[in-house]
């Protein structure tokens, strides 16, 4: 078999805040999901180039609960770990930020990354970012960022760790600040790894723009004091606007069988130089030399789009056609997939008509990570709407403030009808003109598509002669960039799906056929 190729990112769409995890010849990688559902995807490779998504691990509202979190809440940078047999998740569920911070940190486990997973331990909600490290001595420690959120003081005040006791599965002792960061500031996202007698910290500093950065910092005891590595960050694209790869920082490190070492972070690639990223933050991975002794090295101290492996390429089989609304790539907003709400029979999604577009409790939205910037979506929609209240259509999506949705609903004077809808940082449109009747009751087919900096939409009767509408529209509201505005931060990016709305209370059906994504 030849050698892997790992072509960055290696897991494309909304993955942030990667955390990696070799068991055995298996590696793992956990990621934040924020509003949607199941919480936390994780994704399983043999070779560190080929990713499979094994679903998410938070499938029930008693491991996490997402009704009402704020926009790019919810489940913050989780951590994957592993002892005596059991697989540890430990994760923050972000119910406000910014100011004050309330962010409760559980800890769940399983024999197995694909669950089921126990019901969720609280930890402590002082900060996020947690992670648990296991020491060769048999202890374990919870590190988190600590947050402050007095006035004048900078919220991400340091680095602190707390001994967790597997038997009791519960905090000992208490937490220490053990590290305080460096002149980037926003210390946040740490690991810590043991090799050759040091305890190595790994940091996310500088922010989660364009200065983030990975710091690594050591000591010869736990509860330090840890030394910055002289050198400066590990990695970063902050110095280079160039960089196809951006924003590259939170990251974690994992060593092979064969004792070579990688290390995985969050990215970003924007339209243009230090542009929007559409896609939002996305999983690379990097090659690290580790001198005996010394600091952990990314060559140039920058990221790679390409980079060779020395492990025996191990691509999965493609997955058979299941029906298409039942695979791993698809995500439900702040509530799980659920009866009450939604079934797949025969290919076809049902859904009930849920709240608003604005809403943050009981949204009726089924949607997947855009994974390039040329993509789309085509889906044949059956509704029968009575009233302008009630709509049901295809949705490029990024929060409750900033969307499109093409919609079948209902207008006096003309009746069923199509409308396009376009929601800017909370400020509602109706574009493209006058609605487009719908005459009769057929099902009508939707297509949403992605080019670049461009989104268009179009519809057709027969799924064989497609009318575009003549709105050419700016895809660049879906990013990180212009959620985070001085006022609110955005941490997701674009997702492509379906929606229904009845604000009438009835809950009125929506059919959905068997979905079609493609890469343009």
């Amino acid at each position: 078999m030849p050698s892997a190729l790992a072509r960055n990112p290696v897991l494309r769409g909304s993955h942030p805040d990667p955390s990696i995890l070799r068991v055995g010849e298996d590696y793992y990688i956990a990621t934040s999901t924020f509003e949607w559902c199941p919480g936390v995807r994780i994704h399983h490779s043999r070779d560190l180039a080929h990713w499979r998504c094994l679903g998410g691990a938070l499938t029930r509202p008693a491991q996490v609960d997402l009704t009402g979190v704020p926009d790019s809440g919810g489940v913050w940078a989780p951590c994957l770990s592993y002892a005596d047999g059991l697989f540890y998740l430990v994760y923050s569920d972000v119910e406000s930020f910014g100011g004050f911070w309330d962010t409760p940190n559980f800890v769940v486990t399983a024999t197995s990354p694909e669950g089921p997973w126990s019901d969720p331990v609280p930890l402590h909600a002082r900060g996020f970012d947690p992670s648990l490290f296991h020491d060769d001595d048999g202890r374990s420690w919870l590190l988190s960022n600590r947050c402050d959120w007095r006035p004048g003081m900078p919220w991400a005040s340091g680095i602190i760790v707390q001994e967790y006791s597997r038997a009791e599965g519960k905090l000992i002792g208490t937490p220490e600040v053990i590290f305080t960061g460096t002149e980037a500031g926003y210390t946040e996202g740490p690991h810590l790894y043991r090799r050759d007698g040091w305890y190595h910290l790994v940091t996310a500093e500088g922010g989660t723009s364009w200065e983030h950065q990975v710091t690594v910092a050591r000591s010869r005891s736990i509860l330090g004091p840890y030394e910055p590595d002289p050198a400066g960050p590990a990695l970063t694209a902050r110095h280079d606007p160039s960089l196809t790869l951006q924003k590259a920082g939170h990251a974690s490190l994992v060593d092979t069988p064969g004792g070579d070492w990688f290390l995985v972070h969050l990215t970003g690639r924007p339209l243009t130089p230090r542009g929007r990223c559409v896609l939002g933050r996305e999983t690379a991975l990097q090659r690290v030399t580790w001198p005996a002794g010394g600091w952990p090295r990314v060559e140039g101290g920058v990221p790679a789009e390409v980079v060779p492996l020395p492990l025996e390429a191990h691509p999965w089989p493609r997955e058979q056609p299941d029906g298409g609304w039942t695979g791993t790539e698809w995500s439900t907003l702040r509530r799980p997939a659920d009866e009450d709400w939604m079934t797949v029979r025969d290919g076809r999604l049902r859904v009930r008509g849920g709240q608003s577009p604005w809403s943050r409790v009981r949204p009726s939205l089924v949607a997947r990570r855009a994974t390039s910037t040329r993509c789309g979506l085509t889906v044949p929609v059956d509704f029968a709407p009575e009233d302008s209240q009630q709509l049901a259509g295809i949705t490029a999506y990024y929060n409750t403030q900033s969307w499109y949705f093409l919609a079948v609903t209902f207008r006096e004077g003309i009746g069923r009808c199509l409308e396009l809808l376009a929601s800017d940082r909370g400020e509602l449109t109706v574009l493209a003109g006058a609605p487009t009747r719908l005459p009769d009751a057929r099902p009508v087919h939707l297509r949403v598509e992605l080019d670049g900096a461009d989104l268009r939409f179009s519809h057709s009767r027969d799924a064989e002669t497609w009318t575009t509408l003549p709105a050419v529209l700016d895809a660049g509201i879906l990013s990180d960039e212009h959620a985070t505005d001085g006022r609110s931060w955005g941490f997701t990016g674009a997702f492509l799906g379906v929606w229904a709305v009845d604000l009438t209370g009835g809950g009125v059906q929506a059919d959905f056929g068997v979905p079609a994504y493609t890469e343009l």
